[in-house]
């Protein structure tokens, strides 16, 4: 018991609970998937029935041993003893399915989708709450950060909802099944992709109270007043309110100014990401709370 509170493992019971989100996942016979944290092996079972390889990360080395007893002699699954976010991700497509621990949550949604080679599609199980976060409008009633950058490269959407009674130990918070989907073309031009970065974590950084005070030394006030009233919003919305199609909106008149104006936001980006790897370093709960911070 002590292992699975250290590492906020909370197990499914029920194969064909499994089986049958693994039915309604793109998972075919032809895909690598990834799976992290297999802990009693229950989805890993499962996974070797409907994909061709499945890549299996256990932390805990009691667990590990089990899996390797439980699974040996299987050509259909790699087991990979260690913390899944200091592997080095494939260059080929592959896919992912996994019960994740929730106290690495924003981790390893981040590694997956900030990668050079993200999966092609990501089935997690994760709280209720932080789905709701990095999905964002219209499953939530704002926009996060985190949400707002990966729009243009992924889709989310919740498959399934969990009973507490599903897992051994019952966990305390609502759990789901999150669908991360890469689009088949970004919204983005992956040229402008550090661009977008930067003037998205730039917006969301400002201590101004809405939109238009925000960017308006990097936009012009007039042509966000302009911008608004064509495509209908309202400019006293704070980033957090702004819908992504508007988001988009915003970033394309971004790219039209001269490079005085980009220099602004230049950088924004990774000085996020310097302030989340010294986020990451703060002692972790059972219950994942860190992905709050996006």
């Amino acid at each position: 018991m002590r292992n699975r509170i250290a590492y906020s493992q909370n197990f499914l019971k029920d194969s064909k609970l499994i089986a049958s989100l693994i039915t309604q996942s793109n998972i075919s016979k032809d895909d690598l998937v990834f799976e992290i944290g297999a802990g009693s092996g229950i989805i890993t079972e499962e996974l070797t029935k409907q994909a061709r390889k499945v890549v299996a990360f256990e932390l805990d080395l009691n667990l590990f041993r089990k899996l390797t007893h439980i699974f040996a002699g299987n050509p259909k699954i790699d087991l990979k003893c260690g913390n899944f976010l200091k592997f080095s991700l494939p260059n080929t497509p592959y896919k992912v399915f996994s019960n994740i621990p929730f106290n690495i949550t924003s981790d390893i949604i981040k590694k997956l989708t900030f990668s050079g080679n993200p999966p092609l599609d990501s089935y997690l199980i994760v709280q209720k709450e932080a789905a709701l976060k990095f999905s964002g409008k219209p499953f939530c009633d704002k926009n996060s950060l985190i949400s707002v950058l990966l729009y243009p490269w992924f889709e989310f959407r919740i498959i399934h909802e969990f009973n507490r009674g599903d897992f051994f130990p019952r966990p305390n918070v609502d759990s789901v099944l999150l669908e991360i989907k890469k689009r088949t073309e970004s919204l983005v031009n992956d040229n402008d992709r550090d661009s977008y970065r930067d003037f998205v974590v730039f917006a969301f950084n400002q201590f101004s109270p809405n939109i238009l005070e925000g960017l308006a030394k990097v936009l012009g006030r007039q042509e966000i007043l302009t911008l608004s009233r064509n495509l209908n919003f309202s400019t006293k919305q704070k980033p957090s309110e702004i819908n992504f199609g508007n988001w988009l909106d915003l970033f394309n008149l971004f790219l039209s100014k001269l490079q005085n104006k980009k220099i602004i936001v230049s950088g924004s980006y990774n000085n996020w990401l310097r302030q989340q790897e010294n986020i990451e370093k703060i002692h972790r709960t059972r219950v994942d709370k860190n992905w709050r911070r996006f």
